[in-house]
């Protein structure tokens, strides 16, 4: 559903089309459009993708202030697998960390891959997130081991990750393809972190962080998706 009621004002195709039907220009703006350029907006999106996952990581360095001055007890908040009152976790999880150590190796994952996902369009990037953030911390919460307590910001950069892999291949985009490629080549190695490995780690946080934004990237390709399957069938349907 979000897939749905976000693509259409991204899909620069279908706007030309709606304005072809309405005798419009194809290249004119809308009238409540600003009179900007395509670099003045491109400027315009790098800037606030870049104030926003900023301010995101900003936040988690407060938390955390916060969080060393009480003595770790926030830590409690994290997601407690099949525990009733762990569920909220899911919530407050990606915002706490074990420590600044962990805060800061995640920090640059983070800061990277969370602005190129902002950089597919805010609206965009956000329904990404949420995707993410809700979809892992519910994985998490069925499969956790019993008495543990995850938390942390990897369930995102692994889901981020995946979503700029796949995003491309799933709307048939080859610029998103290659940066998808880039990505792999830079951050693919992180991806071995779904395997169990290292006691205290959160396996199944990164495992269904992956998994979640593979999921983002197929709903959030819907309407790529349904144009390609309308070009198809338009194609079978012409005269000989």
């Amino acid at each position: 559903m979000a897939g749905a009621g976000l693509g259409a004002s991204f899909d620069p195709d279908r706007i030309a089309a709606i304005r072809a039907r309405l005798g419009e220009p194809v290249g004119a703006p809308g009238p409540s459009a600003p009179p900007t350029g395509g670099i003045g907006a491109i400027k315009q999106l790098w800037l606030r993708a870049g104030v926003l996952i900023a301010g995101f990581v900003g936040v988690l360095y407060g938390i955390e202030g916060v969080d060393t001055a009480l003595g770790g007890r926030l830590d409690s908040a994290g997601i407690e697998p099949r525990r009733a009152d762990g569920l909220t976790g899911v919530l407050f999880a990606p915002l706490l960390h074990h420590g600044w150590p962990h805060l800061i190796g995640n920090t640059l994952p983070v800061l990277v891959l969370g602005f190129l996902v902002l950089l597919a369009g805010l609206a965009r990037g956000l329904a990404a997130t949420a995707i993410i953030w809700l979809s892992a911390g519910l994985g998490v919460w069925l499969t956790g081991a019993t008495g543990s307590v995850h938390l942390g910001a990897s369930s995102l950069v692994f889901g981020w990750l995946t979503f700029l892999i796949s995003r491309g291949w799933f709307a048939r985009n080859v610029g998103q393809i290659v940066l998808g490629l880039v990505v792999l080549v830079l951050y693919g190695s992180l991806l071995w972190g779904v395997l169990p490995g290292q006691p205290g780690i959160s396996w199944q946080g990164h495992l269904f962080g992956a998994l979640s934004g593979l999921l983002a990237g197929w709903v959030l390709s819907g309407d790529a998706r349904r144009s390609r399957r309308g070009a198809r069938a338009g194609i079978g349907a012409a005269p000989r």
